[in-house]
């Protein structure tokens, strides 16, 4: 043979060899253990150098495009890129040439390149921190098949305050008028800001559950399209393929404006370990749509279906009876003193509801006559607006807001209104005490809500 051709195969075998060697030590795909009955039908591990552009686009969006948001959605390396197998993406803020904040941050998606009907939709995610930011995990409709938002649908599989950072919101929005259900877990120890945590949303037909690190928090299976006549058959609108989306806001009307404390350094960042889809062989379609029940519970012994009236023992961190929250740039805490709840303001926040202590669940029945009666004060004269919404239909009115003047003397207040709307089982007490320029302590107690005759 041939000296040169003898050196030419002697080389070619020798690069096969050399390039099996590297093949052999390049790392490989990760070992990903599929729900029992599941299969992985797609995922993103974040683990090369940049993102994947067959799978996720960077938006473009302007300031206040939504929700009164400030920032814009830049399709920039600075607010989006790939670090240590994380994807990350990161709020800014920069002084413009006329003194003014500009906020900038990432919204990625996967529309028109992944989309998906059912399955388990899972993320390992690090949220940011920061009054101001809202980072959130969700789905929306590749096609409004049922028409424009909500009547198509919205699955929310993550929502975080930046500001309470141990409380994690699933909801899905939907009908018309606008309805969402919602879920809500408080982290027992710990913090989503400071942990990676696995949010997950398992979506059949007929049934749609949430799940913070393989505990399942919250169901439901009650929803539709466009009225509730369903012109449009169940499942709808939950019956389309749905896209993904990550993306932290800044401002707007639930966390409120940054304030002088908010970071903008890598607390801000919302880190995203892996995506991941799963879903089983089949799905059966063949579903019917559930009766509503309403829970209507009974009124107590006196009449009130107000829950621990006087705040004994009260837990203001669970759903049991009394809740307090803070939103909009609120800061301040809630506790009980004398049979009386004593919410105290560190920070009035920019709306009436940034702190707010309510109680849901209460059954308001459809052309029933209710009487509204407490006792308030606080330390020096203030301001406080109580009304009862509907947090299931968008948070409208069955009581219509009023501002109660307070001073240091214990006032009964009294009122009455009519429910008008279908009957809820879900009517919501508020009394919203942030949005003044008074810090100055409130105390309620004695109340009541009792049905006429």
């Amino acid at each position: 043979m041939d000296t040169k051709y003898t050196k030419k195969i002697a080389l070619l075998l020798s690069l096969i060899t050399a390039g099996s060697a590297v093949c052999a030590c390049a790392p490989s795909e990760p070992v990903i253990d599929a729900p029992e009955g599941y299969t992985l039908v797609w995922h993103d591990e974040f683990d090369g150098d940049a993102l994947n552009e067959e799978n996720w686009t960077m938006d473009y969006r302007r300031p206040g495009w939504v929700n009164n948001e400030l920032q814009a959605y830049a399709a920039s390396e600075e607010n989006i890129f790939i670090e240590n197998g994380d994807l990350v993406i990161q709020p800014l803020m920069t002084i413009n040439d006329r003194g003014h904040e500009v906020y900038t941050s990432g919204r990625l998606t996967s529309q028109r390149h992944q989309s998906f009907q059912y399955g388990r939709i899972e993320a390992r995610i690090r949220v940011p921190q920061g009054q101001g930011y809202l980072p959130a995990f969700w789905m929306m409709p590749e096609d409004e098949s049922y028409g424009g938002w909500p009547r198509s649908g919205e699955i929310d599989i993550m929502e975080v305050l930046g500001s309470d950072t141990d409380t994690l919101y699933g909801t899905i929005h939907y009908g018309d008028p606008h309805r969402q259900n919602q879920g809500i877990y408080d982290l027992p120890e710990g913090d989503f800001a400071t942990e990676y945590h696995v949010y997950a949303v398992d979506w059949e037909p007929g049934l749609i559950s949430w799940y913070i690190d393989d505990e399942l928090y919250y169901q439901t299976d009650y929803w539709y399209s466009a009225s509730s006549a369903q012109s449009n058959p169940y499942p709808a609108p939950f019956n389309r393929p749905f896209y993904i989306i990550l993306n932290v806001a800044v401002g707007g009307n639930w966390p409120g404006d940054p304030d002088e404390n908010t970071p903008f350094d890598e607390r801000a960042q919302m880190r995203v370990d892996y995506v991941r889809v799963f879903q089983r062989a089949e799905y059966d379609e063949n579903v019917t749509m559930p009766e509503p029940v309403l829970e209507m519970r009974e009124a107590d012994e006196s009449g009130n279906f107000i829950l621990n009236p006087l705040f004994e023992g009260e837990d203001y961190g669970d759903d049991t009876a009394w809740r307090f929250l803070l939103n909009a740039g609120g800061d301040g805490n809630a506790e009980t003193s004398d049979g009386a709840a004593v919410v105290s303001t560190v920070n009035a926040g920019s709306e009436d509801y940034s702190l707010q202590l309510v109680q849901a669940g209460l059954p308001l029945e459809e052309g029933a006559h209710y009487n509204l009666s407490f006792t308030a004060y606080s330390d020096e004269d203030r301001q406080m607006n109580v009304t009862v919404s509907a947090p299931d239909y968008d948070y409208a009115r069955y009581f219509n807001d009023v501002t109660l003047d307070l001073t240091n003397e214990p006032q009964q207040f009294a009122f009455e209104f009519d429910m008008e709307s279908s009957s809820d089982d879900n009517g919501r007490l508020e009394f919203n005490i942030g949005g003044t320029s008074s810090s100055s302590a409130v105390y309620i107690t004695d109340v009541r809500l009792e049905k006429a005759d």
